[in-house]
C-alpha cells in the first residue's frame, strides 16, 4: 500500500508532529511507503489531496495541518472549506482521505491535540484511512 500525507506547513512544529504521528500510525499497520506532500495551509489541502487521489499512485491521503482561531472569521472559513474540500475529494474519487487537521482555540491545544496529553491527531487520522481501505478492501472481496 502507498499512502501520502497532505501537510500544510503553516505551524511548522505542529505539521512535525502530526506527520510523526501518521508515520507511527502507518509504520505499525506495515506502510513504509509514504509519500509527504507540502502545501502552505490548510485551505490548501484539498487541491493538494485531490491531485494525489486522482494520480493512481495512492491508496489513501491523510491530510493534516493546523487552524488556529485568531481574532476575524477567517478561522471559520478556512476550517469550513478544508473539512468540506477534503470530504468532496474523498467522495468523488473514492480515494480515502483523512481530515487530520487541528481546529483550536490556541497553540497550547494544538500542542496536546497533535501528541501531547489529549490525543495525537496525526495518529488518528492515519487510523480513519486504514479503517476506510479496510472496509473498500473487504467490500471488493465480497461477491455480488
Amino acid at each position: 500500500m502507498t499512502v501520502a500525507l497532505v501537510v500544510a506547513r503553516f505551524y511548522e512544529e505542529l505539521a512535525d508532529r502530526l506527520v510523526a504521528g501518521a508515520r507511527a500510525e502507518l509504520s505499525e499497520a506495515g506502510i513504509t511507503d509514504i509519500e509527504i506532500f507540502e502545501v502552505p495551509g490548510a485551505f490548501e489541502l484539498p487541491l493538494a489531496a485531490k491531485f494525489a487521489a486522482e494520480s493512481g499512485r495512492f491508496d489513501a491521503v491523510v491530510c493534516l495541518g493546523a487552524v488556529i482561531r485568531g481574532e476575524t472569521s477567517h478561522y471559520d472559513h478556512v476550517c469550513e472549506e478544508a473539512a468540506r474540500g477534503i470530504q468532496d475529494v474523498q467522495l468523488r474519487t473514492g480515494v480515502p482521505c483523512s481530515f487530520g487537521v487541528l481546529t483550536v482555540d490556541n497553540f497550547e491545544q494544538a500542542l496536546a491535540r497533535s501528541g501531547g496529553d489529549k490525543r495525537d491527531s496525526g495518529r488518528h487520522a492515519a487510523a480513519a484511512v486504514l479503517a476506510l481501505l479496510r472496509i473498500k478492501e473487504r467490500l471488493a472481496a465480497t461477491p455480488a
